[in-house]
């Protein structure tokens, strides 16, 4: 259960039912209604909350219709028990709930063919299709938004009439309720079926197929960004989307799940959403050369088998886990890293990665963050802990929280000098070892009780003039936000956002601007000594970094990103290999502060952030930026550029080749 509200009304629904029996056979009108209300605004209410248990009850044959049916044969078994099966309110009740239940049927087939034909073979975003093809408005959310649920409910006005005419002995009040419920489940039912035919029906799969076919030959992709993954990996695509937008050739974006295009961070490049293998595979890509890959999935096969295109593995982060040197690296023509590391790892692991099919190209995504200037005398130092989570396979050494966590956090809250922390946890923390999700709420609660401490501590104090004018400004921006992004957002469904989903450049520009006015005014909205939990999207990672004078994570790609900013950081060796080991086997940690389990260390990198004397690793960070995240110049933007065009002319000249000889032998066979 979500919470202890959601538990409470799960023991009242799964107790109602015995009770509504048993208020049928005594037979109790009053006990009869209380328990039916009860197991109505139970049920309802776990409907609403997305509940586990009512997902789960629907596997066991308990679903929400079974549930339905239930009481109203438990109405009809109290009325036989008030000796009324011969009234005539027993028969109207009986031929009620039959043709209720008459009308689920085609409730039910209208909303499946509805929300089926509105299911287009593609989805978009940035695509023009609605210059070219008609798609229909959506029906009202109201008609096809937890469809089943609402009809079902209808019955509520034939139960309470059957009831009141029960308790009264009128069967009166029971017509009518009777009447109102079967008026209105077919009025549900005739409000479906517009929709089904005519011009409210979008166009079949081949003809939409087709229009984006004829989208694509008009616009001419060059370079393709493609992505498959499950909703929570949407951050590894959504990393790159910035870069896309700064290409010299005209970039496009291939997804393969629906739910990564519903979470998908807002772009001005053309997104196309195949969720069918066959679909993307008959799809016009003739004009593409090369193609960008962020992860290592299955179903990349479906473009890797495309020979006019060069295939490209560039990933989501550069670091010196396993990942960063899958095998399945060698199924593309060329893998991308950020810096020589990149290019040092792969040999080092051998693969099969051949070292001309390594090119070394920065990482584009680190240029929001700034490099260090120290620590201003009237500020107190700011220590970020990212640490990232427990990994699939749930070793313990993955992540420092589980060992360490707590460990390093007391320390930094009781630093004297005292310093700030921020907690920002990677978002997969606890989803495979519940202990990982336990220590992390240990560490939350260590933080939130220091930070209601620090507050109440007259040594610290606030500027809250400032403060409160930076959170009134915060809510202005957020209000204006919200107004942007929800009139941008409120398309009736997929099909409806595929036609509309033309980004509003001016638009998509404000709300860029405003998000950096929400980051310099969400740091500024409390006092720089609070101490703060950061969960979600916002603020983002490179944002705690900004902010931040020093930072303690693990093996990861956040370690590799933090050495762009130059400044002081500390690494757990959580698996104890031993500092040496540690330093050999992670190349990002040669220039770190390391730390046990224990945290005993935490003193040296404490004594780097307040004196830049005491920063014995200055010079090492200095040399490990370059040979991490290479130059920086030209800017990465500019290497990556500069790769996708050298591959392009590649693919060019292996299209070129195969038609000359393509045309040779057509030539030889004429003769």
């Amino acid at each position: 259960m979500g919470s202890a509200a959601e538990l409470a009304a799960a023991v009242l629904m799964l107790a109602g039912f015995p009770a509504i029996m048993v208020a049928a056979l005594i037979p109790s009108v009053p006990a009869f209604a209380a328990a039916t209300a009860v197991t109505y605004l139970a049920d309802h209410y776990l409907h609403r909350q997305g509940s586990y248990l009512i997902n789960r009850l629907s596997k066991v044959r308990a679903g929400l219709s079974i549930r339905f049916l239930i009481r109203q044969l438990l109405l009809i078994l109290l009325l036989a028990r008030l000796d009324l099966s011969n009234n005539l309110i027993f028969y109207g009740a009986t031929a009620c709930f039959i043709a209720f239940y008459g009308l689920q049927a085609p409730h039910g087939a209208l909303v499946t063919l509805i929300r089926n034909r509105r299911r287009l073979p593609v989805a978009t975003r940035n695509v023009d299709l609605a210059s070219r093809i008609r798609i229909p408005d959506a029906p009202p959310l109201g008609l096809l938004n937890r469809s089943a649920e609402k009809m079902l409910h209808l019955d509520l006005a034939a139960v309470v009439g059957i009831l009141v005419a029960a308790a009264m002995d009128s069967a009166l009040p029971g017509f009518i309720g009777i009447g109102v419920t079967i008026v209105l489940g077919s009025l549900y039912v005739l409000a479906l079926m517009p929709y089904v035919r005519g011009k409210k029906v979008p166009p079949n799969a081949d003809k939409v197929l087709a229009k984006v076919d004829e989208w694509l030959r008009d616009y001419r992709p060059e370079t393709v960004l493609y992505f498959s993954g499950s909703k929570d990996s949407v951050y590894q695509v959504n990393m790159w989307l910035e870069t896309m937008e700064q290409l010299d050739s005209r970039p496009l974006i291939i997804l393969r799940e629906r739910v990564i295009l519903q979470s998908l961070a807002p772009t001005t490049v053309p997104v196309i959403c195949v969720p069918g293998g066959v679909h993307l595979m008959n799809m016009d890509l003739s004009t593409v050369r090369v193609a960008l890959y962020a992860a290592n999935v299955g179903k990349n096969i479906h473009l890797l088998r495309v020979p006019t295109m060069k295939h490209v593995f560039i990933g989501h982060g550069d670091s010196d886990k396993l990942a960063s040197v899958n095998p399945f690296s060698k199924a593309y023509d060329e893998v991308w890293v950020a810096g020589r590391a990149g290019r040092d790892r792969y040999a080092i692991a051998d693969v099969g990665v051949r070292d001309e099919d390594i090119v070394e190209v920065g990482r584009p995504q680190l240029a929001p963050i700034r490099t260090g200037q120290g620590v201003p005398e009237d500020r107190m130092p700011t220590v970020l802990y990212a640490p990232t989570w427990e990994g699939w396979d749930g070793n313990p050494g993955n992540t420092s929280l589980m060992l360490a966590g707590e460990n390093i956090v007391k320390k930094l809250l009781k630093a004297d000098p005292p310093v700030r922390v921020l907690y920002k946890p990677h978002p997969f923390t606890g989803t495979v070892l519940p202990k990982a999700g336990a220590a992390h709420q240990k560490v939350t609660a260590l933080i939130e009780k220091a930070a209601a401490e620090r507050a109440t501590d007259p040594r610290f104090q606030a500027d809250a003039t400032a403060t409160t004018a930076a959170k009134a400004e915060l809510a202005r921006i957020e209000a204006r936000l919200a107004v942007l992004v929800g009139s941008g957002g409120e398309k009736g469904d997929e099909a409806e956002a595929t036609r509309d989903g033309v980004v509003d450049v001016a638009k998509y520009e404000e709300i860029a601007r405003l998000r950096g006015e929400w980051n310099d005014t969400y740091w500024r909205a409390f006092p720089v000594w609070e101490h703060r939990v950061v969960t979600g999207a916002e603020p983002r990672l490179y944002d705690c970094f900004n902010v931040s004078d020093a930072m303690v994570s693990d093996i990861s790609s956040v370690v590799s990103d933090f050495i762009a900013s130059g400044k002081p950081y500390a690494v757990t060796d959580s698996a104890e290999l031993g500092v040496e080991e540690f330093k050999r086997q992670n190349t990002a940690v040669r220039a770190a502060t390391i730390l046990s389990n224990k945290a005993t260390e935490l003193g040296e990198l404490l004594d780097a952030v307040r004196d830049p004397a005491a920063d014995l690793l200055a010079e090492d960070r200095v040399e490990l930026k370059q040979y991490l995240l290479g130059p920086d110049e030209p800017t990465s933007i500019e290497q990556f550029n500069t790769a996708v065009a050298n591959l392009a002319i590649k693919a060019e000249a292996r299209n070129v080749g195969q038609e000359s000889r393509a045309a040779a032998s057509a030539a030889e066979t004429v003769v």
